[in-house]
């Protein structure tokens, strides 16, 4: 499985979701250092697409 790899720090990865994902809020996207499966759960969740997708699509962000 893909590892995420967040580029520019979480904050500028945030709002490039929150513009591609419009009803996603702040709660959807909070990340906290080790808790990558966490963020990804919720976004999979919000978003139906699968964990291998988020995470390739966020690291080419």
């Amino acid at each position: 499985m893909d590892k995420l790899e967040l580029k520019g720090g979480w904050n500028v990865v945030k709002g490039k979701i929150k513009q591609a994902y419009g009803d996603l809020t702040d709660d959807d996207l909070v990340h906290e250092e080790g808790k990558d499966d966490e963020t990804l759960g919720k976004l999979q969740q919000k978003t139906g697409k699968s964990r291998d997708e988020l995470v390739k699509w966020i690291n080419s962000l």
